[in-house]
């Protein structure tokens, strides 16, 4: 694992496509629900440590901007992983562009809906508009050194060890159940006029942040 480790910084790893393929869809899967356990935990204690609040809009604890920003940290940093400073640089930037512009895009398009709103939050210093502050970009860019040294090598670990085939479907099968819930969360369920997550959750009980 050691040497693995020193090859992982040293030299380029050549997957083949499907391989690769499942590597992302690996990543996909772990840093959306990276994200989520980060929300669920900070909302507690935001929200006064009185209940965990389910975040996101989906059946699965997985919330897609991670994913995103995860995705986006990849394929920008991973040819500077010799240098930490620049990977934690380059992902509080890019994922606080990501955040703001995101937040931005659908407080504009939803007619003031917010997903997240800083205004309203604890550890709030420097947020802009409310869409992203100073905490949110510094959790980005340390999300990008955990992402980077440790769950990349450990994706790509797991991807030398176990069956070609078998890494394949199951990373496949795992991303597509997730998307799908995506998907159906944001789009089926509106269009058709089903039960969507929330209506579930919310009828079972569970608790979720309401933005003024």
């Amino acid at each position: 694992m050691k040497n693995m480790y020193k090859n992982y910084l040293n030299k380029d790893y050549n997957f083949d496509r499907k391989t690769m393929t499942g590597i992302i869809c690996l990543l996909v899967v772990i840093t959306g629900f990276y994200g989520f356990l980060y929300e669920y935990i900070f909302y507690y204690f935001n929200g006064g440590m009185k209940y965990f609040y389910w975040r996101g809009g989906n059946f699965l604890p997985w919330i897609n901007i991670y994913a995103i920003g995860s995705l986006l940290i990849f394929f920008t940093t991973y040819k500077f992983r010799k240098n930490p400073l620049k990977v934690f640089l380059i992902g509080m930037i890019l994922c606080g562009l990501l955040e703001f512009f995101s937040g931005l895009g659908m407080y504009v398009i939803g007619n003031g809906w917010r997903c997240w709103d800083y205004n309203q939050e604890i550890l709030n210093f420097g947020n802009i508009y409310g869409f992203v502050c100073l905490r949110s970009v510094l959790f980005f860019g340390v999300s990008g050194l955990v992402l980077i040294y440790f769950l990349i090598p450990l994706c790509f670990f797991i991807a030398t060890k176990v069956n070609k085939k078998v890494f394949f479907w199951v990373t496949v099968i795992l991303c597509s159940i997730v998307l799908f819930d995506e998907i159906y969360n944001f789009a089926i369920a509106r269009i058709l006029h089903l039960p969507r997550a929330y209506d579930i959750h919310k009828a079972m009980g569970m608790h979720y942040v309401h933005f003024k």
